[in-house]
């Protein structure tokens, strides 16, 4: 087992988008558009928790290649009264790319989202069945040379 070798390989501007949604009953969605919720604002709780966990990838996730982030870009949005929808994206010049940063990130996110609204999901034997964290995946990722003045 060895981590990958990519020294001969150029730093170029890297960039990926990953996505995932949790699925929450219609009255925790309340609380969150209400401000309700007894932890804080789990939205923006989830966009901090995305853009550590982004730079902790390498930390997390072994052979992992720990990458300089140029930038993580956290869109949390209410889609409809049961579900919220996390986008990431992170981008890097370096010699590898960071679709693991970004699904990171929005799995971490997500996690954080459940956690400060799962006293709202869960039901009276304090299961969840209701909740459901899924379509966590890499939405798009592009590369492009840098020039070199």
């Amino acid at each position: 087992m060895a981590m990958i070798d990519v020294s001969e390989k150029a730093e170029i501007l890297r960039e990926a988008t990953a996505s995932g949604t949790i699925h929450l009953k219609p009255e925790t969605i309340q609380y969150v558009k209400e401000g309700k919720t007894a932890k804080g604002d789990p939205l923006y709780t989830a966009k901090i928790a995305a853009i550590l966990a982004a730079k902790k990838t390498s930390d997390l996730i072994p052979l992992c290649h720990p990458l300089p982030l140029s930038s993580v870009k956290v869109c949390s949005k209410i889609c409809d009264d049961t579900t919220i929808e996390v986008s990431v994206t992170v981008k890097t010049c370096a010699q590898t790319g960071v679709e693991m940063e970004a699904l990171t990130a929005v799995t971490v996110a997500l996690l954080t989202i459940w956690d400060m609204t799962k006293q709202y999901e869960k039901d009276a034997n304090g299961q969840y069945p209701s909740t459901v964290i899924q379509n966590i995946h890499v939405v798009r990722k592009c590369k492009q040379q840098v020039d070199m003045l």
